[in-house]
């Protein structure tokens, strides 16, 4: 079996973890290491994970997995750098992060894999995107496709889409919880109390996602089923047009595109950002 390495055990790197449990991966698999003693208790009581230090996971771990913040990654690197063996494949969950900084900084030849998951993770419902660096194969991408396979949906594209992808799904819950925030005040000034209100749009979101999913047709069909001549949906779309709600959600997605173009280049000589 191969081992496993998920260095920084945040909400994503927990999440992985979990997934690759509920998948079947034995615990004596798995590693993790994490900064605070206090977490790294808790996640070894919770799921029998064993937890060790940056050195001892990547001479340990046939799969090291990468899930800290884009600013903690310098210190990381040099700990990793000189206990990496070659042979490892480095997946890196850092956004904006590319391959390239990985191997510069790595034993040379090192597979990485760079990956744009998003927090839906947490419920085995991630939407990934992967790219693979100069030296990862097809078989270091399908295996990170596995892995990532246990707590969502996988897709493979070029690493030049890789912040366009992190502004759309990797960024994206956080918009659908803007506008379902903004549609339960909604229901608020309306009158409704906010648990029903809640309840109501909740259950709305996810019936409509899964009519996206389960092939129900295109977004604008969708919504044209919705919306009757002279009605109340498209009273409440001319709206939505008149204060360009749509324009800003496009203004929204390049901002955090540009965002994730940024957070690459701070990293693109050897000296920390």
């Amino acid at each position: 079996m191969t081992t496993i390495a998920v260095l920084g055990a945040g909400k994503i790197g927990e999440s992985l973890l979990s997934g690759l449990l509920k998948a079947g991966r034995a615990p004596s698999d798995l590693l993790f290491t994490e900064r605070f003693p206090t977490r790294a208790e808790e996640l070894t009581k919770t799921y029998g994970i064993t937890h060790v230090e940056v050195a001892d996971a990547v001479q340990r771990a046939d799969v090291i997995v990468v899930a800290v913040k884009p600013q903690d990654i310098e210190p990381l690197l040099d700990e990793m750098a000189p206990n990496l063996p070659s042979g490892r494949l480095v997946v890196s969950l850092c956004a904006g992060l590319p391959t390239k900084l990985f191997e510069r900084r790595l034993t040379e030849g090192t597979a990485v894999v760079r990956v744009m998951p998003n927090t839906p993770m947490l419920v085995g419902e991630a939407m990934s995107a992967v790219s693979g660096g100069a030296h990862a194969s097809d078989a270091d991408l399908a295996l990170v496709e596995d892995l990532l396979g246990s707590v969502g949906k996988v897709a493979r594209v070029p690493e030049s889409q890789q912040d366009a992808v992190t502004a759309l799904s990797g960024s994206g819950p956080a918009y659908f919880f803007y506008l379902v925030e903004a549609m339960i005040d909604a229901g608020i000034l309306l009158g409704i109390p906010r648990a029903t209100a809640a309840d109501l749009i909740v259950q709305s979101a996810v019936g409509a996602a899964a009519m996206l999913r389960e092939g129900g047709g295109h977004p604008v069909m969708l919504r044209e089923a919705v919306t009757s001549p002279a009605g109340t949906t498209i009273a409440g779309i001319r709206e939505l047009e008149k204060h360009g709600v749509r324009a800003a959600l496009i203004d929204a997605i390049e901002a955090a595109r540009d965002r994730s173009v940024e957070l690459g280049k701070a990293h693109e000589t050897d000296e920390p950002a």
